[in-house]
């Protein structure tokens, strides 16, 4: 069975970091596609980063970018987005997600709230 586990979300000020953690179960985690997507209050599920499989090259949402760095530990199949110069507007559920072989998967999510 496959699970993806977000973790490390939380309150904090804006201006301040959170790294996320999804800890993932029962998929080739080395072979997939994995991503941060974000939900706001009221607003569609949206893009944050993604990164490849074997490369690592990443990919960040306009917004992010400069501020998110995701990563990756395929051998703890782990994929991390550390969040700095947090802004009030990133206040949302955080969602990771695997993809690849036809297939996707996502966790439950967790989480972040950016006060001013």
């Amino acid at each position: 069975q496959v699970q993806l586990k977000e973790s490390g979300g939380g309150l904090v000020q804006a201006g301040g970091s959170l790294r996320l953690s999804c800890a993932a179960s029962g998929l080739p985690f080395s072979s997939y596609y994995m991503g941060w997507f974000r939900q706001a209050p009221g607003k569609e599920r949206e893009f944050v980063a993604r990164i490849i499989r074997s490369s690592g090259t990443t990919y960040y949402a306009d917004s992010v970018k400069g501020r998110f760095t995701i990563s990756r530990d395929n051998a703890k199949t782990t994929v991390y987005l550390q969040m700095n110069s947090l802004k009030l507007e990133d206040t949302a559920v955080y969602y990771c997600k695997g993809y690849g072989n036809g297939a996707e998967y996502w966790g439950q999510g967790t989480q972040v709230t950016v006060s001013s």
